[in-house]
């Protein structure tokens, strides 16, 4: 069998390519436009290495709230091209207005339009060349699944909907004692005595086990797999490849062995970062108490004329260790919404107002729960809190799901910055995955990570 394997970036990989080569091609671009125009404000010089670097800040950081380096957006050029638009003119914007640390403003107007045109042709050229290249299929990573039918459906679409370059070409059904009849249409099938010659032929560089009882490989399976191995190919086990791809942890995956899924952060305990998450916590809740407060006269206006009722209402939701508290928002749904029973509330839920849509889409309905954080009751990050009457339904028949409650609920968390709204009992199992990866893996990073994605939320009102 043959060594040589396809050239694939890692998610972080083609994340850190994607900042790298948007700063260089920047940057070279103005100093090119500088220096054939003489542009005097283009032209950085060892002494005013710092406005590159200012540059260099703001386009990562305004990038990464625009959405530039979404892996899945950035395989699209004219998502691309909107994305590098908005992030360079508000990058220019900044740019200009902060004279401090960067050049003041040219004698030339026309400089201005140069720079913002410059930077904009420059990202824009280099991210053709990317979806051009590097997203292509030439650089997938061509993968085959071995375990049984019933588990391969749900790692294809949860790999295919996380990362455009990680190809699952086909499968290899290890219960031979299963059915003939059944069979995954969506997917090529491979014989498992042709193991080798089928990585050879297809360029295969992975392999990824979804087997939940590792007695079904037969032996000469697990010799072929044994010799792969000592050849250096790679083969992974699924639940390791779907945390790492999806962000998430397969809890249904998830049997008797569940002590080796969740090894929960250390952070969890770790007083410095508590004291950093508390202080976090009273700081942000207090900003955002003063910004509720001065906005309230226009929410007021609008729930006078779009809600018609309270503006406020509290409601019992489940907390850290499962103690329940009253939670505060603005009220976004018709009075007595609830006459008929609880029920779950879906996308286009009629019983949304006009003016409680605007409130949900913005995120401003949250604004009230700023309370609950200067309370203590919640944290500005975290699971979002669930009623009780759902909390009890839902541990029923999702496994793990009272795991969740073993940190403060959050007004924002890595569960909605990455899900739409749950709807169902479906959609909590995705919700709970994305939960139980934030308390797996607790931050300080990824907390930034998730302010940041929630400010892109805002920007581009998708809130539920």
């Amino acid at each position: 069998m043959s060594n040589k394997k396809g050239i694939h970036f890692e998610i972080s990989e083609r994340k850190i390519l994607l900042r790298v080569f948007d700063i260089l091609s920047a940057l070279l671009a103005l100093e090119l436009v500088g220096y054939y125009f003489q542009f005097d404000y283009f032209l950085v010089t060892k002494e005013q290495w710092i406005w590159s670097l200012v540059l260099a800040f703001y386009l990562t950081a305004f990038g990464t709230v625009f959405e530039l380096y979404d892996l899945k957006q950035s395989s699209k050029l004219d998502t691309t091209f909107k994305n590098i638009v908005i992030t360079v003119s508000v990058t220019v914007l900044f740019y200009l207005f902060t004279p401090i640390v960067t050049p003041v403003l040219p004698n030339h107007r026309l400089e201005i339009v140069y720079f913002f045109l410059s930077i904009i042709a420059a990202i824009f050229a280099w991210r053709y060349a990317y979806v051009t290249f590097i997203a292509s299929p030439r650089f997938y990573k061509k993968v085959i699944v071995l375990g049984e039918v019933s588990n391969i459906e749900n790692l294809v679409n949860a790999f295919s909907t996380s990362d455009p370059n990680y190809k699952i070409v086909g499968y290899i059904n290890s219960n031979v004692s299963s059915n003939e009849n059944v069979k995954f249409k969506g997917l090529k099938e491979f014989s498992a005595g042709n193991l080798q010659k089928t990585i050879r032929e297809e360029g295969i560089s992975e392999i990824v086990i979804a087997i939940n009882d590792s007695e079904t490989i037969t032996p000469y399976l697990y010799n072929e797999l044994t010799h792969l191995i000592e050849k250096g190919f790679t083969i992974r086990e699924y639940t390791q490849v779907f945390e790492e791809i999806t962000k998430r942890v397969p809890v249904q995956f998830v049997g008797k062995d569940f002590y080796k899924y969740f090894p929960f952060s250390r952070s969890n305990q770790n007083k410095l970062y508590m004291f950093y998450h508390r202080l976090m916590d009273l700081i942000c809740s207090i900003l955002g108490i003063i910004i509720g407060i001065i906005l309230l006269p226009f929410v007021l206006m609008g729930n006078l004329f779009g809600n018609k009722g309270k503006l406020f209402y509290a409601q019992t939701r489940i907390g850290k260790n499962g103690k329940p508290f009253k939670i505060y928002k603005f009220r976004t749904m018709v009075q007595d919404a609830e006459k008929d029973g609880m029920k779950w509330a879906d996308k286009n839920d009629a019983r949304v107002t006009i003016f409680g849509r605007f409130l949900r889409r913005s995120r401003l309905d949250e604004i009230p729960q700023f309370i609950n954080v200067f309370k203590g009751d919640m944290s500005i990050i975290g699971p979002r809190p669930e009623r009780p009457f759902f909390v009890k339904e839902l541990s029923k028949v999702i496994p793990f799901y009272e795991t969740r409650h073993t940190i403060k609920p959050g007004l924002s968390g890595w569960a909605q910055v990455n899900s739409r709204y749950g709807a169902s009992i479906e959609d909590s199992l995705v919700k709970l995955q994305y939960d139980l990866y934030y308390i797996k893996h607790r931050s300080f990073f990824l907390d930034i990570n998730i302010i940041v994605k929630t400010l892109s939320t805002m920007v581009y009102y998708r809130g539920q």
